[in-house]
């Protein structure tokens, strides 16, 4: 299977619960899952979406 990727940098101004919140909304309508978190000493995250290529029908990219 081919992945693509969407790499996200999350500020630590944003809390746990309005980040899982974004993320659910991208898993829902555009198809991304969680690949990969990581969190910083300063509180920013580091998020890796991927969701799977599918070259008949093109997908909506990520909303910031």
């Amino acid at each position: 299977m081919d992945y693509e990727y969407a790499p996200l940098r999350l500020p630590p101004n944003v809390d746990r619960l309005a980040a899982a919140a974004q993320l659910a909304i991208q898993a829902e309508f555009s198809g991304w899952e969680l690949a990969r978190v990581r969190l910083f000493r300063d509180g920013t995250r580091q998020v890796m979406l991927r969701r799977r290529r599918m070259a008949s029908e093109p997908q909506p990219g990520l909303s910031y």
